[in-house]
């Protein structure tokens, strides 16, 4: 008997303006890609209640297509999200607010997410499928003004580790897990490394890092990586606490840094 294919665990931000969907080796990705918003119709929407805003469709696979007058985005922050589960988390659900700013925002689900598996692939296979949705990206031209890669946990890990190769401008590396479960006391053992190679690159990296987090706390990250931006925020590892912290400190980063 042919078991039944598993469901998958991809799900879409109601905000999304196109899903794509991105062949890799590893099967496929599926992008999420939320465009700038338009300040003008931003402003004309908060000052009338009585008005919905417009919605764009949501479209499959298709190539990104520059609407008539669209607003230009200042960047383009694609992010990846952990080992446990897909891009819908509350702290990146709530970092697609930076498409208020002007940052074209893009969700990467990876392909073990979107097969519907419980258990991420090891770290080469994460690599070479990142490698090949940003390829796709760059090639759609959805990657547009300073590219900033990033990602939550091991998707932190992923866009440190490939942050040369992509050619990305910065580094967000969110609950970046410095210390592998039981070796805080190893540093041997520490992935600083990882990080490492993005400032040896001459790339800006910023780590937010929540204050009770058991793979390393944001005092560990700056001792073990003195060239990062560090960001305290609330909470454990997953950021449960303030999600909103995250938001505003990737906000403030990207503000001072443009």
């Amino acid at each position: 008997m042919t078991a039944e294919p598993r469901p998958s665990r991809s799900v879409a931000p109601e905000r999304a303006h196109r899903v794509l969907d991105i062949e890799t080796d590893a099967g496929p990705a599926r992008a999420y890609v939320i465009d700038p918003a338009d300040p003008v119709d931003a402003h004309a929407a908060a000052e009338s209640a009585d008005v919905e805003p417009p919605r764009r469709e949501t479209t499959s696979v298709a190539p990104a297509i520059a609407e008539p007058g669209a607003t230009e985005a200042i960047g383009t922050l694609v992010l990846g999200h952990g080992a446990g589960k897909g891009t819908n988390t509350p702290d990146l659900w709530g970092l697609l607010d930076l498409a208020d700013d002007g940052w074209r925002v893009v969700l990467v689900d990876q392909p073990w997410v979107l097969a519907g598996r419980k258990i991420a692939t090891p770290p080469k296979t994460l690599d070479e499928g990142w490698r090949a949705v940003v390829s796709h990206l760059r090639e759609a031209g959805e990657i547009t003004g300073r590219f900033v890669q990033g990602g939550r946990s091991a998707g932190a890990r992923v866009a440190c580790r490939t942050a040369v190769e992509t050619g990305a401008d910065a580094v967000v590396a969110l609950a970046f897990p410095l210390t592998p479960p039981g070796k805080a006391d190893d540093p041997s053992k520490w992935r600083t490394d990882e990080a490492q190679a993005v400032l040896d690159a001459v790339v800006r990296l910023l780590v937010v890092q929540g204050a009770t987090d058991t793979f390393g706390g944001p005092d560990a990250i700056r001792a073990a990586l003195p060239g990062a931006d560090v960001a305290a925020v609330a909470g454990p590892h997953g950021f449960s606490k303030q999600p909103q912290d995250v938001v505003d400190a990737v906000r403030r980063w990207l503000a001072a840094a443009s």
